[in-house]
């Protein structure tokens, strides 16, 4: 059985009189600690995709399996504990707490989790343990990133969900994050999902689903994942 497997999945919102699909018959599958890459360009449905495997919204149609589990069928109970322990989010400009330290943003995230893992060690995965004492506006933008990352990775989640972790960071940069990102998934068997519009970071990824007009359109697989120092964009 697949780690996570989505089936027939349907999400729409109303807007006045008008109804919006946000997601149409979404399917795909991915298997324990893959790093994946959910391609598409802006409105496509990728993001709805995201929250609802997150379980930060509920989709109105179809099943959402995580290790066996259909989250679509928890109560606002269980997709709490869900989101608490089971899943880390990473959003594209950082959501950090302006008014804590590198170290206290990290240790908000662990203190919720029951198997959270040690926060300087997570900050010295991350290159920032010389940092940690820095509030957010004293860190450049790829360092925030990785605060946000660290903070994710702390809880030790079974699923990291990544909104375009990338879009706020120069080329260089972007590629440190990417590479910490494929890294952790690597090293921890964490099950990494990307979602971006920037198709150059597709082949670096194990699966990629592509979402157009709310429909999966294709889905590849890479046997040989292409390193992130040979992506170019």
């Amino acid at each position: 059985m697949s780690y996570v497997e989505i089936s027939n999945v349907y999400k729409r919102y109303e807007m006045g009189e008008t109804t919006i699909v946000a997601n149409n018959d979404i399917n795909f599958s991915i298997d324990k600690g893959e790093f994946v890459v959910i391609l598409g360009p802006s409105g496509a449905g990728k993001s709805t995709v995201l929250n609802i495997l997150g379980g930060m919204d509920s989709c109105d149609e179809g099943n959402i399996l995580v290790d066996g589990v259909d989250i679509a069928k928890f109560n606002e109970r269980k997709l709490t504990t869900y989101r608490r322990i089971d899943v880390g989010f990473v959003f594209q400009f950082y959501n950090l707490v302006p008014n804590l330290t590198a170290k206290e943003n990290v240790e908000l995230a662990s203190q919720v989790s029951p198997k959270a893992l040690d926060v300087d060690a997570v900050l010295e995965q991350v290159g920032l343990v010389n940092r940690k004492s820095n509030f957010p506006a004293q860190l450049s933008g790829g360092e925030q990133q990785r605060v946000a990352i660290a903070r994710a990775l702390a809880k030790n989640p079974k699923l990291l969900l990544c909104d375009e972790p990338t879009g706020a960071l120069d080329y260089e940069t972007g590629k440190q994050i990417l590479k910490l990102l494929q890294d952790s998934c690597r090293k921890t068997g964490t099950t990494v999902i990307v979602i971006t519009h920037n198709s150059a970071i597709s082949p670096m990824a194990d699966r990629v689903i592509r979402i157009n007009d709310a429909k999966v359109r294709s889905i590849e697989v890479n046997e040989n994942p292409t390193p992130v120092e040979k992506i170019e964009w």
